[in-house]
């Protein structure tokens, strides 16, 4: 008794196959070994620089209000004590929000994914498919263009963020852009895929 063969004939195999059937076939065989690997091209947080400017008005207002109380407050013993305390939960509330935002914010970006992850004892991390980022902008005040840092806008069609600020970026031109060159290389990348189809 002769045994059958399986049918090996990809002609015959995708002639019985669905619509959505060979559509996936002929791109995994255009995909299979062009298929880009997923690459980390840049890692970043919230950097030191974006509060140089809270630091030094900051120490202009510690400053000042020294001089004042020291110059006019001569008689005046709880004026010192009501300034320092002032001057004190003033820095107090400057280094914790350096220290949150150092802390808990981490970007990545990939040849194909925008990572972010929030949050120091419960983390929330969430991605954004770079094929999915519509528009990609930056803004940066007078003391963040001198130092290189700024704010990153992301607009996507991502669902749990359609918008994302990302605050304090280092070298914010050169991240912005790359970004940008990422999401658009994806889309070429992909939509010749289907094209050659």
């Amino acid at each position: 008794m002769a045994s059958e063969t399986p049918n090996t004939n990809p002609t015959v195999a995708n002639s019985t196959a669905s619509p959505r059937e060979k559509f996936a076939s002929a791109a995994a065989a255009k995909m299979g070994d062009d298929r880009n690997v997923e690459r980390s091209l840049w890692k970043g947080g919230y950097s030191p620089r974006a509060m140089y400017g809270s630091w030094l008005i900051a120490a202009l207002v510690t400053i000042a209000a020294l001089v004042l109380v020291g110059l006019f407050a001569r008689e005046m013993n709880n004026i010192w004590l009501i300034t320092g305390a002032s001057i004190l939960i003033l820095w107090v509330i400057l280094i914790a929000v350096y220290s949150y935002r150092r802390l808990s914010v981490h970007y990545e970006l990939t040849t194909q994914r925008f990572i972010h992850q929030i949050g120091i004892l419960v983390r929330r991390t969430d991605r954004i498919e770079v094929i999915d980022i519509d528009d990609v902008s930056f803004t940066q005040g007078i003391i963040q263009r001198m130092l290189g840092v700024g704010t990153i806008r992301i607009i996507s069609s991502d669902r749990s963020d359609p918008e994302l600020i990302i605050q304090g970026i280092d070298k914010v031109p050169e991240i912005a852009s790359l970004i940008d060159d990422v999401r658009r290389e994806e889309r070429r990348r992909r939509s010749l895929h289907i094209e050659s189809i």
